[in-house]
């Protein structure tokens, strides 16, 4: 540390593993920008897209549990490594991935690395800060930095996408990461303290395959890609793994994963405020990427920079969400928040993006502001309820309580968006049923459709592919708006006992 004497060593290390955390953000948001330009340059259909931006979040909501247990075991300086190798490596692949299959299979070994960072950054913080309020400042400072990286995406992903190929969304995170590993390889320390016990490889694969199955599942019944009959075979098969889980867990000595931390109800409260706020602005952010260059005509650049308002604004939130937390107490922030939160959302939904105005710029950035503070504190819940020791598991349950929310937020609004669109859509009588059939799944597919069709077929299937869509816009946000405004009455009773002192 003697590059930085006047820097205390806590800061530097926050710093580090801040660094370390931004390419995994960054990744998630470019994606969302890229979403209509691969779907063409691929001829990707939208089961495969779906796959594509869904295998991510869901892939690591299996590891990240067995990767931040492993991180407590043998440190989480090796663990954090060895994770940003895979995951610049497999950027690379995912550059110049030649298939949509391939794609998907790239952004898995993009999820293993993934699965190594997040639990990993989480478990640093917790262990390097001990005083409560100097740890709910440095989870807001972690907070910006993911939502100032998640600003980024879209705008880096726009830009790029102006003048590159899709690939140079994945490609971006080469550099950033061959930046980034000498720092944590210099600043972390070497030796750290580590729990008892052994990393059991069969249990962490009995977890991974209960919550893929699940999982993919309950993915397969809502999106209707599978009979229903068999979605859910899978689904029971991947719950009857875990249960299994559960009971090896509860009558180990030492458990690869601390199932009392579920008892806790700030852990608890964090966690389900992680997957329905991500799952949410997943969901949004998603389907506005696509409402902006589907039905606007925008490029991806002015997509990017429409959706700056809430990416910026939640830039604003980590630290406010500590502050604001050490003054009134986690409850009332974390309530507030949400409820906000939704209020903005109910506003977007009676909004017309074609016109937006001053009000659907302000929402947006109330929306994003609102949800950071929403999402810091669910942090500062989960990681102020854990020893130090258990700082990697806390992450990983934290890691993947986002994770899972994104996943599963995307798919439920993709689903809902295909449903809508496929039932409201009104196709002209001069294209074959093969091509009614595509065309009718998503408005991506009808784009691809329309690149094989003569003028004015062509015009005519864009034009009742952005009247489809568009039909969607309110139900969907306000749907969300619901969801987050019944959350934050159910954090107000998680929370009852979380007081001002605490913090």
């Amino acid at each position: 540390m003697f590059l930085f004497p006047a820097i205390p060593r806590r800061w530097l290390i926050l710093l580090a593993v801040m660094l370390a955390f931004l390419p995994v953000i960054i990744d998630m948001t470019i994606l969302h920008i890229a979403v209509p330009s691969l779907t063409l340059a691929l001829d990707a259909s939208a089961t495969e897209v779906l796959w594509v931006i869904d295998i991510y979040p869901l892939l690591m909501a299996g590891l990240l549990v067995p990767m931040g247990t492993l991180a407590d075991r043998i440190g989480n300086r090796r663990v954090l490594l060895t994770g940003l190798g895979i995951f610049g490596t497999a950027s690379l692949l995912a550059a110049f991935a030649p298939t949509p299959a391939m794609l998907i299979g790239t952004r898995a070994l993009l999820a293993l690395g993934g699965s190594m960072i997040m639990p990993c950054v989480l478990g640093i913080i917790r262990r390097t800060f001990e005083d409560d309020k100097e740890r709910a400042m440095a989870l807001g400072l972690w907070g910006t930095v993911g939502a100032a990286g998640a600003a980024l995406g879209p705008l880096i992903g726009g830009a790029l996408l102006e003048h590159f190929w899709w690939g140079s969304a994945f490609l971006i995170n080469v550099p950033i990461m061959l930046a980034v590993m000498p720092l944590v390889y210099l600043l972390l320390p070497r030796t750290e303290e580590t729990t008892s016990g052994q990393w059991t490889p069969w249990q962490a694969v009995l977890l991974i395959a209960g919550m893929l199955s699940l999982v993919y599942g309950i993915k397969a019944a809502f999106g209707a890609t599978q009979p229903l009959y068999l979605a859910l075979s899978v689904a029971l098969s991947g719950l009857g793994l875990l249960l299994v889980f559960v009971r090896l867990q509860l009558r180990a000595p030492e458990p690869l994963l601390d199932l009392s931390l579920f008892s806790r109800p700030p852990i608890l409260a964090g966690i389900i405020m992680a997957v329905v706020a991500s799952g949410a602005l997943a969901g949004v952010e998603l389907t506005l990427a696509q409402e902006l260059q589907y039905v606007l005509d925008r490029t991806p650049l002015q997509a990017g920079i429409f959706m700056i308002p809430i990416m910026a604004a939640a830039a604003l939130g980590g630290p406010v969400a500590g502050y604001l937390s050490n003054l009134f107490g986690l409850r009332l922030v974390a309530s507030l928040s949400l409820a906000i939160a939704a209020a903005a959302l109910a506003c977007l939904a009676r909004s017309d993006f074609g016109h937006p105005g001053l009000t659907v710029p302000l929402m947006l950035a109330l929306l994003g502001l609102a949800l950071s503070i929403g999402l810091t504190a669910s942090s500062i819940a989960i990681m102020s309820s854990v020893a130090s020791s258990q700082g990697g598991a806390a992450g990983s349950l934290e890691a993947t309580a986002y994770e899972l929310g994104s996943g599963l937020g995307i798919t439920l609004f993709g689903v809902f968006l295909s449903s809508v669109y496929s039932r409201t859509i009104l196709l002209a009588p001069d294209i074959t049923p093969s091509q009614a059939e595509r065309a009718a799944r998503s408005i991506g597919d009808s784009y691809v459709v329309a690149r094989d069709l003569a003028e004015p077929q062509a015009t005519a299937l864009i034009a009742a592919g952005k009247t489809a869509f568009s039909s969607s816009h309110s139900i969907l946000l306000m749907t969300a708006a619901a969801l987050l405004a019944a959350l934050s009455i159910l954090v107000i009773y998680l929370l009852r006992e979380h007081s001002t002192s605490r913090q």
